[in-house]
């Protein structure tokens, strides 16, 4: 029987980051950020008290998969459209243009052993940190959201794509679009299949009826889709991650009336994913975190937080047709706050031979500095603005 030790560990240090976190409310830190932490202390690197063992690594290979099930799911496909859509999807072909050049230079300097693997891992925003600040901040249905919101969006479902086209597949990027276009046409008659279910009134009562029971009726069947997805995409020789963004997106398209029949459902899912399952990858991150090689790569931290700075940051000046100048930096701001992929990217990378450890713990520091910094310097820029604008009228009286 294998033993549980180790998995108490992680979870108490998932409990206790949160629970830390409340009883300072003037520390504006994610939980996501301690969590990494503790587990980077916790691990080999610092006090060893915890390895990754097998049952550590599944269920945190689960909470990586909820996280970006949780990630399609929070895309809303009713905004991406018109110019909202036209303007996050330019913003991050600029961004991936940016990040190829920028790591080509690194590349040829001799600081990146894979500068589009890099290139990739730069160009993403993590749309599950980014979610929470603007719901807290009243901001995600005002423009700065919506934008926000959708550049994140594209970024992460382009960012999985390109991972999984150029170092996924087994037979070549023309073999894995050939893979994609399996893992597509199977989403699509999953959707078809939903949807047709859906307009049955049987079913649809039956649904209703078991919701709130025992049975959970529609969390067993989202759970049926993302492990579904993930095991697909893993038989296709595709990544993981892929397969459960997509489940994600389909049960967002499926589930149009996010207030009507099943009001809970996306709020129990939460519940299951941040309550369980993905504190114990973002703790277990930071167990597999190699503190040791990044002492030889400490130099390497800031450069790679420029890099996210510019390669997300710098396509936000497209915005400006819609955002006055303060929202157009906070959203830059915004956008280049990037974590969940950038450990998975790595993760990935290590698998495969193509980043150093030095380099990985590098990317992956810069990217607990960016979830650090980024959003609390758009929120401190948004709360000046605001007060900038409640204290001129009163000057001019």
């Amino acid at each position: 029987m294998p033993s549980l030790d180790g998995l108490l560990i992680v979870v108490a240090a998932a409990f206790a980051a949160p629970f830390l976190l409340g009883l300072a409310p003037g520390l504006r830190m994610p939980a996501v950020v301690l969590e990494i932490v503790a587990g980077i202390v916790l691990g080999p690197s610092v006090l060893g008290w915890v390895e990754a063992d097998p049952t550590i690594n599944v269920l945190a290979t689960l909470g990586l998969g909820f996280l970006l099930f949780l990630g399609g799911l929070e895309v809303d496909f009713v905004r991406l459209r018109g110019p909202v859509l036209r303007l996050a999807a330019g913003g991050y072909a600029l961004s991936f243009a940016i990040a190829l050049l920028v790591c080509a230079v690194l590349g040829a300097g001799g600081l990146v052993q894979t500068p589009l693997l890099v290139a990739i891992a730069l160009g993403s925003t993590s749309l599950g940190v980014l979610i929470p600040v603007l719901k807290d901040s009243g901001r995600t249905e005002s423009s700065l959201g919506t934008l926000v919101i959708a550049g994140a969006s594209i970024a992460d479902f382009a960012a999985i794509i390109l991972l999984s086209l150029f170092f996924a597949g087994e037979g070549g990027p023309g073999a894995t679009l050939v893979l994609l276009g399996c893992l597509l046409g199977l989403a699509l008659t999953v959707f078809a299949v939903v949807r047709g279910a859906q307009r049955s009134m049987r079913i649809r009562a039956d649904l209703v009826r078991l919701q709130d029971t025992t049975a959970q009726i529609r969390v067993r069947g989202a759970l049926v889709l993302l492990v579904g997805f993930a095991a697909a995409a893993q038989r296709l020789g595709l990544e993981v991650i892929l397969g459960t963004f997509a489940a994600g997106a389909i049960l967002s398209l499926a589930d149009p009336d996010r207030s009507m029949t099943h009001p809970d459902l996306r709020r129990k899912l939460e519940a299951i994913g941040f309550g369980v399952f993905i504190p114990i990858f973002f703790v277990t991150s930071g167990v597999r975190f190699d503190l040791g090689a990044l002492g030889g790569s400490l130099e390497m931290v800031p450069l790679f937080l420029l890099a996210l700075l510019v390669v997300r940051g710098v396509p936000a000046l497209l915005y400006a047709r819609l955002l006055d100048r303060r929202e157009t930096v906070v959203a830059g701001l915004m956008q280049a706050t990037s974590l969940p992929f950038v450990v998975a990217a790595t993760a990935i990378g290590n698998e495969l031979g193509l980043i150093g450890a030095g380099e990985a713990a590098a990317l992956v520091g810069a990217g607990l500095l960016s979830v650090l910094a980024f959003p609390a310097a758009g929120l401190a820029l948004l709360r000046r603005g605001e007060m900038t604008q409640w204290t001129a009228p009163a000057l001019s009286r």
